[in-house]
């Protein structure tokens, strides 16, 4: 999970031609812009890259958004009868496009033992959302883990440790409580945008998954995870270590930087960003666990779309494994703050050297070995909604956590019984 708000959102081809009087085969790459930095400039750059070596293939990339924007927009295209033949898309978003009979698995695609190595290259934890039933829909190329923000220097102001960033849940209270003053929270984790990720993490810190892995199971309204509910309102009603109500998403960068929260929760997506920006000391550290540590990862896969000829899926196929391939996943995780997407990548000497000057990039990657698959379901944008709703109910106190949970377990069974 990439994924801050960027304004000025447009949709756009971008012009990347190279001679196109050689190009033979035209391929539409749609893109979500939903992350800090000059993301679109990066992926611009790879694209041309691309294109300088391979003249006989010409790259359209549509930047059309965030995330649900760039689905919406990919799909209305195909559905228009306008040419498309990859994207990057949410992660979650598998089940609904087999469901729609939009892609088409990497498997019918590759054919040669090195497509298969390329194809098996990739962090398990980051495959988790794209291979289903025994196929690999999706490949993973702008992914995350949410990772934790903090000030050294309020910490060092309240005494902490400044190379010692909380753990569990009772030295995250205890620590809020120090870092809090007047004009200062000790925490802040966002509850718009994305609530349903940041829950999911807390819920696998409380030794609770949200959902099977079948796609049609939700654990909504499981005592465990109330229980998480709960904990996450009292980080504000009780605690007082974190504001009233809700925070939001697009904002909570800037108000890390502003130091207005001495701790935040954000997407690695964000760490270039707040590296070039922060005008103090800062840190980056594993989410903090309770039963276990745990985040899921989050983030876009590539998808190709089904209706393309035998000639553009070799050559989306021949881009994808150009942009995920261990240098160009290198300079994109120094660029964005994104993780390379294979142990490769961390081998090359731009990544060494990276990583070496600047330890935090390697927190996302690490935190892989306690990661799972991000929330996905069938009818996935639906069942997200309730649950995302019910979260914010909570946090607003207009329900409690159980009555909240409860009426989004319904609503997700519901959704899912045609499914089942």
């Amino acid at each position: 999970m990439l994924r801050n708000i960027t304004a000025g959102l447009m949709l756009g081809a971008s012009a990347l031609l190279v001679n196109p009087a050689q190009a033979e085969t035209e391929l539409t790459m749609y893109y979500p812009i939903a992350v800090g930095g000059p993301l679109t400039q990066v992926v611009d750059g790879i694209v041309a890259d691309f294109m300088a070596e391979n003249p006989d293939v010409k790259v359209n990339a549509i930047y059309a958004g965030n995330y649900d924007d760039t689905r919406i927009k990919a799909l209305a295209a195909l559905n228009s009868g306008e040419p498309a033949q990859l994207s990057v898309m949410f992660s979650i978003d598998a089940y609904d496009l087999i469901e729609q009979d939009l892609i088409m698995p990497f498997d019918d695609v590759v054919k040669t033992d090195e497509d298969r190595a390329w194809l098996d290259s990739f962090y398990p934890a980051l495959m988790a959302n794209g291979k289903i039933e025994g196929k690999t829909w999706g490949v993973p190329f702008q992914r995350s883990t949410i990772v934790a923000y903090y000030n050294k220097d309020m910490f060092r102001d309240a005494g902490l440790d400044p190379e010692k960033a909380p753990t569990n849940w009772e030295e995250l209270v205890a620590m809020g409580q120090k870092l809090t003053r007047d004009d200062t929270y000790g925490l802040m984790i966002p509850s718009t945008g994305y609530p349903y990720w940041m829950f999911q993490a807390l819920a696998i810190q409380n030794g609770k998954e949200l959902m099977a892995n079948d796609g049609l199971t939700t654990y909504f309204n499981d005592p465990a995870v109330v229980d998480t509910l709960a904990f996450w309102k009292s980080l504000s009603s009780e605690h007082g270590i974190m504001p009233e109500g809700t925070v939001e998403w697009g904002t909570l960068r800037q108000a890390f930087l502003e130091g207005k929260t001495a701790m935040m929760w954000h997407s690695t997506g964000n760490l270039t960003a707040v590296k070039d920006n922060a005008a103090f000391d800062f840190g980056v550290a594993m989410l903090p666990g309770n039963v276990r540590l745990g985040s899921p990862t989050g983030g876009g896969n590539f998808y190709l779309f089904k209706d393309s000829t035998p000639e553009e899926q070799e050559a989306a196929l021949k881009l994808i494994k150009f942009m995920t391939s261990p240098e160009q996943a290198a300079k994109w995780s120094i660029r964005t703050g994104y993780m390379g997407v294979t142990p490769a990548a961390y081998e090359t000497d731009d990544l060494q050297a990276y990583t070496a000057e600047f330890p935090p990039a390697l927190v996302a990657r690490d935190q892989l070995q306690h990661a799972v698959a991000e929330f996905s379901t069938f009818e996935t944008a639906r069942v997200r909604e309730g649950l995302n709703n019910a979260i914010q109910a909570a946090l607003t106190g207009t329900k409690s956590p159980a009555e909240a949970l409860d009426e989004a377990q319904a609503s997700a069974e519901r959704l899912l019984k045609a499914y089942q």
